[in-house]
């Protein structure tokens, strides 16, 4: 460690990401979408003045907050984005969450939340996955003593999703926190929480276009909710960053919204190549976990997971295994197209 470091930073455990190889692999590790943005995108980079780029973006990036209100059916006042949805959850937990008290999350669930918690100051609370490996929503704000609940639906990287009535039970009983859903995955079979922000001014559903928009390389995030608890992130923003999407970020982020026809079918075909998976794997004796999300967890009783893991990688395919001792058996696998999908069960055939 270094002796200019101040001690928080040495108390930090940064998070890390999944690997990006350099070497040619079937990549199902990080899940990305396995198809291409819209067309539009690829109109709108190709027809963007570069001289726009000494220019700062709009600090308030309103055209791109009007689209997603649009999309969303809801007011301007009522979003925010960021640079990935990463940067609105960092932001979140600055804004919401420093309390001096226990903030409720998942045991097992996006692992950055710890380190976000970590870098603020927030205790966590952590509370433990049913026997179904689903969210404990009953568990989440029981204790009227926390700052706030937080938890991703679907769930990474369990995939299952509660049902909207659910997550509406959960914000009847707790009406005087944030209550953040973060919904990162949620265009692969879930129910959004976007409808319910309206009736629960303490609700803020994040979510991102690097998953069903195929735009992870872009970095663009946002949030939904009161314009409370958007005036709360904005005067962070404002604190760190003016300037956090920049212009062409923008421009890319509202051709991907106009074109839904795409994104519906981009988003069918990760869906029914999921099922398939899901049979596919289970006829080969995996215990694989319903999902609603583009990658599922699975397990097999006769074979460990860094075994297998290894297996894979000599086999040019990588998925991801979380050294962990609630996680050590499992691989999270993302779903790609067809035929990377293909390839993945030929490979866990022979190591099988």
């Amino acid at each position: 460690m270094s002796q200019y470091w101040s001690p928080a930073v040495r108390e930090l455990t940064p998070y890390v990401p999944g690997e990006q190889p350099r070497e040619q692999l079937v990549k199902l590790n990080t899940n990305e979408n396995p198809y291409p943005p819209a067309p539009g995108v690829g109109e709108a980079l190709r027809d963007y003045a570069t001289d726009h780029l000494r220019l700062y973006p709009d600090p308030t990036s309103a055209a791109l907050r009007e689209a997603l209100a649009e999309t969303f059916q809801v007011a301007r006042s009522q979003v925010f984005v960021g640079n990935g949805s990463d940067e609105v959850l960092a932001f979140a937990f600055q804004a919401f969450f420093r309390h001096g008290a226990p903030l409720d999350v998942p045991t097992i669930t996006y692992s950055f939340y710890p380190v976000y918690a970590n870098l603020y100051g927030v205790e966590l609370r952590k509370h433990p996955l049913n026997k179904q490996w689903e969210v404990d929503i009953d568990a989440l704000g029981a204790d009227t003593s926390r700052s706030g609940v937080i938890f991703a639906n679907p769930n990474a990287p369990t995939g299952h999703a509660h049902s909207l009535a659910t997550i509406e039970a959960l914000l009847k009983r707790v009406t005087d926190r944030v209550v953040l859903v973060d919904e990162a995955y949620v265009d692969f079979g879930a129910e959004s929480a976007v409808s319910l922000i309206d009736r629960y001014p303490n609700l803020l559903v994040t979510g991102t276009f690097s998953k069903s928009r195929s735009l992870a390389g872009l970095r663009l995030g946002y949030a939904v909710g009161s314009e409370e608890l958007i005036d709360g992130l904005l005067r962070v923003k404002d604190s760190f960053n003016s300037f956090p999407v920049d212009s062409l970020a923008s421009l890319v982020g509202i051709a991907a919204l106009k074109d839904v026809e795409h994104f519906e079918a981009c988003r069918e075909r990760v869906i029914t190549t999921r099922e398939r998976t899901h049979r596919r794997l289970e006829a080969l004796g995996f215990e694989v976990l319903p999902s609603k999300a583009n990658f599922v967890l699975a397990q097999h009783p006769n074979h460990e997971g860094a075994q297998l893991f290894a297996g894979l990688r000599e086999r040019g395919i990588l998925v991801r295994h979380f050294n962990t001792s609630d996680l050590n058996n499992f691989l999270r696998i993302t779903i790609g197209t067809d035929d990377e999908m293909d390839s993945l069960i030929e490979a866990l055939e022979m190591l099988l």
